[in-house]
């Protein structure tokens, strides 16, 4: 893949999971394999799972190099002291290939360019997963693994996972298989029975700063502000904070405050905003950002509290005003599925961008309490 070609397995703007120098907030599910290998009870398929953008690429690709960098341990004589972290020192052979994408040992995997449209795919394909066959015929002089990278495998269409399930039934010697999933539920019974699960956890809003201070992106934006509204992703917060995801809310938030009446020129100046040439992904932005808030008013009504931390200045008071009861906070809940639902078949069938956000904070103020 070249340099210019969309890499669907990185967030735009943002470094490779393959360059990210650390990981974080994933001590436990490190740990949970670095047993596995020293208690030689390595498995061959390994099903990396959490939300979306939480590191389970970059624990990936530190688990890649750890596997192609590290000899077995055999228990004889001189035989080397267990491992205590996946960590290789970024001037070792195997860690400079894989930076250089020529490491011969590792394979990744993701959805791919059609070639007759040039643009790309929505799933993996089987062609991508058959493609694996050749990689793992391929003899290494030296007996060394060979290590896959499915970034995601919730991406595979149902020809593809059937092509990975016949791998699994018949793992390639020496080859370890790391599949990425957001969604396990969502692959195969067959597949999720083969691999051994490492679960990865949502970032609390120490670790998100700590995690955006080595992103190397200029980030915009309150970390604690982005791990609330990222839901503790790392890879959410890096989206949010390129595509200015904080202000965007804070505009709706103050929108929002004026109601039951609708501030009608700052409705229309911020669906003007999403509507402009070329503005799909803010506008698909904007709408996720309408969800969450909906969501928050639910439950400040449901549970008769607030969220435990704002994500912009007056959030709390205004999801308190507008969401004062229970019976409130069903009407939230409510009005937020038909209201997502609206916005997801207006934006499917291309309707008016202006217009439909404009229907949409119509709706809201129809909900708000009078």
């Amino acid at each position: 893949m070249t340099d210019d070609a969309p890499q669907p397995d990185r967030v735009e703007g943002a470094r490779h999971p393959r360059d990210t120098p650390k990981l974080i907030g994933q001590s436990a599910a490190e740990a949970a394999f670095l047993d596995a290998f020293n208690s030689g009870k390595l498995h061959h398929a390994w099903m990396l799972t959490g939300p979306r953008g939480v590191g389970k690429a970059t624990l990936a690709w530190r688990i890649a190099r750890f596997l192609l960098a590290t000899p077995d341990l055999d228990g004889g004589m001189f035989d080397l002291p267990p491992a205590d972290t996946l960590e290789i020192d970024p001037e070792h052979p195997v860690a400079r290939r894989v930076a250089a994408g020529a490491e011969a040992g590792l394979k990744s995997v993701t959805r791919t360019l059609n070639p007759d449209t040039k643009k790309m795919r929505k799933q993996i394909v089987v062609d991508d997963i058959r493609a694996l066959n050749g990689f793992f015929q391929m003899s290494a002089a030296d007996g060394g693994r060979r290590v896959v990278i499915i970034d995601d495998a919730d991406e595979m269409n149902p020809n593809a996972a059937n092509a990975l399930l016949k791998m699994l039934e018949e793992p390639p010697e020496r080859a370890i298989l790391l599949l990425l999933s957001h969604q396990p539920s969502s692959l195969l019974p067959t597949i999720r029975s083969r691999c051994r699960t490492l679960r990865l956890g949502t970032l609390d809003a120490d670790q998100m700063a700590e995690a955006l201070a080595g992103s190397g992106v200029e980030v915009e934006g309150d970390p604690g502000a982005l791990a609330e509204l990222s839901g503790g992703s790392v890879g959410g917060a890096l989206r949010l904070s390129l595509m200015g995801g904080v202000k965007t809310y804070a505009d709706l938030v103050g929108l929002i405050s004026s109601l039951p009446q609708l501030d009608r020129g700052r409705a229309i100046k911020l669906a003007e905003a999403a509507a402009q040439r070329g503005a799909e992904a803010k506008l698909d932005l904007l709408f996720t950002l309408l969800d969450l808030l909906l969501v928050r008013l639910a439950r400040t009504g449901a549970t008769g509290a607030p969220p435990a931390r704002a994500a912009c200045p007056d959030e709390i008071a205004v999801l308190q005003r507008l969401s004062p009861s229970p019976a409130q906070g069903r009407a939230w809940a409510d009005a937020a599925q038909q209201i997502s639902d609206r916005a997801r078949h207006g934006l499917a069938v291309n309707l008016d961008p202006a217009a439909l956000v404009l229907d949409t904070l119509r709706q809201i103020g129809q909900t708000a309490p009078r």
